[in-house]
């Protein structure tokens, strides 16, 4: 029966090829979302964009939230 069912599966083999590197790309961009040093890394971007008076007030306390929520995100997920 197994060599049946390859046989059978064989025309979809590119179709579970796209969806397995679907599945790695999913997996590798949730690694780099939740990565803390990719996060580190924004934060100090974001603050330097802020002491260069290139953000406000209130869009620096919105995306250091956003970045914080995620550094959380990542550690409650390891």
């Amino acid at each position: 029966m197994g060599l049946l069912s390859e046989v059978l599966m064989l025309p979809a083999a590119p179709v579970r090829g796209t969806v397995w590197v679907l599945r790695q790309v999913v997996a590798e961009a949730e690694r780099q979302y939740h990565d803390p040093a990719v996060v580190q890394r924004e934060l100090a971007r974001l603050v330097a964009a802020y002491e260069r008076g290139e953000i406000d007030d209130a869009e620096f306390d919105r995306r250091e939230d956003e970045l914080l929520a995620r550094l959380e995100d990542g550690a409650r997920t390891r």
